[in-house]
């Protein structure tokens, strides 16, 4: 019996149904997991994607990319394939794909989350034959502090910011993460929170959807000289030491990141506060997803798969890494985990 996917250099393969899922290169049919720049690619011919996640896939492929809208668990046929998507509870519109063909299931995960979050649908089991895990944070080493922790640190920490009158710049990823904290902390307050250009279309995608966070408004629209003592600024990891950055007089600047959990990256990286929040899985949570799969194969990509294929197959499964061309042509594409 055959792999229902094959690793070419477009990407992931479904020759049963004659699609490709998150290409690397443009193809004429791709279904798309969710709408991080290293899963949805501009320049294919037709997208599939969940309902939900349109939004963002328009701000992120361009207005003119062709692209359909499926419902979680809705029935799909191409070719010989039956296919499904299911959430994955790693960002607004993320999805698992279901197929089945030749008398198997196979379920690819794309990245997924088990943990809560007030932005996007829990992670669903499906039961399959084979299940294709991300392993971005698949190591003892990580386990997730309970959400409500995190966020009372975070408040803490912007309080005691305005209490000597400087700002707080909190650094995370401008799809998922952003909209996360934004959505959490209007559980709490109803605070004004200030955004880093790279992020407002993107939070407008999840309000278009109906996502409540708390209002913002642009860190460009206010007056020059602004001194944005005891505010709370949003920005991309990618501003730190930029410019951008120097207009914000006695900063604090804190990451969000599952990789805050190891010290010494809030060290190396020279963040004042790191703060533990991920939107993939940890240890616990991927073998939590394994289990409840009930596969009786586990392949993993994206990230430390290796130590967890091992421990699995020590259990009685059987198990293998699934390369793609990404990773290894750009090993960072597994080690660092982009999105997260």
């Amino acid at each position: 019996m055959s792999d229902l996917l094959d690793n070419r250099p477009e990407g992931l393969y479904c020759r049963a149904g004659d699609f490709f899922i998150d290409p690397l290169q443009p193809v004429p049919r791709a279904l798309l997991t969710h709408a991080h720049g290293d899963h949805a690619r501009p320049g294919s011919g037709r997208y599939i994607a969940e309902k939900s996640g349109l939004g963002l896939l328009k701000v992120r492929l361009g207005q003119d990319a062709v692209l359909e809208g499926v419902d979680y668990g809705q029935a799909l046929r191409f070719g010989d394939a039956r296919v499904s998507l299911h959430p994955a509870g790693h960002i607004l519109g993320s999805s698992q794909v279901r197929i089945e063909a030749q008398g198997q299931v196979w379920v690819m995960s794309g990245d997924y989350k088990r943990d809560p979050d007030p932005t996007c649908l829990p992670f669903e089991p499906v039961q399959c034959d084979v299940f294709v895990s991300e392993a971005t944070f698949a190591l003892p080493v990580y386990h997730w502090p309970p959400i409500e922790q995190v966020i009372d640190e975070i408040i803490a920490w912007w309080t005691e910011c305005a209490n000597q009158n400087r700002p707080a710049i909190l650094l995370c990823y401008a799809l998922g993460k952003a909209q996360r904290l934004l959505a959490e902390l209007a559980l709490r307050c109803d605070r004004t929170v200030h955004l880093h250009g790279a992020m407002l279309a993107l939070v407008q995608a999840y309000r278009d959807a109906g996502i409540h966070m708390l209002p913002t408004a642009a860190v460009g629209d206010s007056a020059k000289g602004r001194d944005f003592a005891g505010e709370l600024i949003l920005a991309p990891p990618s501003a730190a030491g930029s410019p951008w950055l120097r207009r914000f007089r006695a900063a604090s600047i804190g990451f969000a990141s599952g990789w805050m959990l190891i010290r010494g990256n809030r060290r190396r990286r020279n963040f004042e506060r790191g703060f533990v929040l991920s939107d993939h899985a940890d240890w616990s949570g991927v073998l939590r997803s394994v289990r409840e799969s009930g596969a009786g194969r586990v392949l993993f990509t994206h990230g430390q798969g290796e130590a967890i294929a091992r421990y699995l197959a020590e259990q009685g499964l059987t198990t293998g890494l699934l390369e793609t061309d990404a990773i290894r042509q750009d090993p960072g594409v597994a080690s660092t985990g982009r999105d997260e």
